[in-house]
């Protein structure tokens, strides 16, 4: 891994406080600049995007060069291990991703046990390119899916409003579910060491429908699956930094944190702050969580949400971020402005 000691975001994520949080956004390399669309236009389908090392690193690097965030994400998706582990992938323009769906035992039975990882050459590829253009006091995030949410597109085929039919597999065929879940445990430690080796600084994993869940199935599927994650790269990697972020987790984050040892936890923007901070950021960093919405409105109304989110968690250990992806429509000079305000 790389030296690390001079990254303020990795230094939040060791355990050293920031008098300025450092900053970036989910989904920060995305639709709302004009040079991101620009790069997609020439790259073709999304997946070709995400699998073309120099143009996956291109838009990986350009929101750091216009607003100067702490940390880089690599572009990628958290599909790339169903589509490694042999399973039809592809996006659909305006609907989303579609998979060759496992909702049933019998298609269960045909998933590859290991994913043929030279089919993710080229995301480890994107990431050396971008430490190498990186700033040494910029961070670079590696990344996967939870296995409880990449899980839920596979056996689906799809996003669905409330992913009733992967929680319908895990009450109705818990072992044939579990299956799935283990083979994505296996595969995401191997694929999160390799970024690391790559370049990452820093791990985040994003269990997007861990909130779907009632607390004993979110203990089984989100939790459990997620601490296996951590500890397989930590047994490698004893000093691995690692994010989760169980979106919509609410009471059930105290929980998580302490089963899965993760170094910060992501929290969304419905989070109860004086609960957030007595019961979480207490034990971990913190990262988020301006509601993407209010960026997207601007003016006083984002200042004043900055603000909230300041003195609610500033006193603490904090990694400025949204509580989720920043929206297409963002207008770049409210991402302007909430940099200047945070910075001061």
């Amino acid at each position: 891994m790389p030296q690390s000691a001079s990254k303020p975001f990795i230094d939040v994520l060791s355990g050293q406080r920031q008098a300025i949080p450092p900053m970036w956004m989910m989904r920060q390399a995305g639709r709302y600049l004009p040079e991101y669309r620009e790069v997609r236009a020439k790259a073709g389908g999304f997946l070709d995007l995400c699998f073309n090392p120099e143009l996956a690193a291109e838009v990986t690097l350009q929101p750091i060069r216009r607003f100067g965030f702490d940390a880089a994400i690599i572009f990628s998706d958290i599909l790339v291990i169903p589509y490694a582990l042999g399973r039809s992938v592809r996006f659909e323009v305006g609907e989303g991703p579609r998979l060759e769906p496992l909702d049933d035992a019998a298609k269960i039975a045909t998933l590859a046990a290991r994913a043929d990882f030279s089919k993710l050459a080229p995301v480890f590829e994107a990431l050396r390119i971008v430490r190498g253009a990186l700033a040494p006091e910029i961070a670079l995030i590696g990344f996967c899916g939870a296995p409880w949410t990449v899980a839920t597109y596979m056996v689906a085929g799809q996003g669905t409003p409330d992913q009733a039919p992967a929680r319908l597999m895990a009450y109705q065929h818990p072992e044939a579910f579990a299956e799935i879940i283990d083979v994505l445990v296996d595969n995401s430690v191997e694929y999160l060491l390799a970024q690391l080796t790559a370049g990452a600084d820093a791990l985040q994993i994003f269990d997007t429908w861990a909130g779907v869940l009632p607390p004993a199935e979110f203990a089984r599927w989100s939790i459990e699956p997620t601490r296996r994650i951590v500890e397989g790269v930590r047994a490698k990697v004893p000093d691995a930094k690692i994010i989760g972020f169980p979106r919509g987790a609410g009471a059930q984050l105290p929980g998580y944190v302490e089963t899965t040892s993760v170094n910060a936890v992501s929290i969304d923007w419905t989070a109860e702050p004086a609960f957030i901070r007595e019961r979480v950021q207490s034990k971990v960093a913190v990262q988020g969580n301006l509601d993407p919405l209010v960026l997207i409105t601007g003016g006083t109304a984002l200042d004043r949400a900055i603000d909230d989110v300041l003195a609610n968690f500033g006193q603490g250990r904090l990694i400025f971020n949204l509580g989720h992806g920043i929206q297409p429509e963002t207008p770049i000079a409210h991402v302007e402005q909430m940099l200047k305000r945070v910075r001061g």
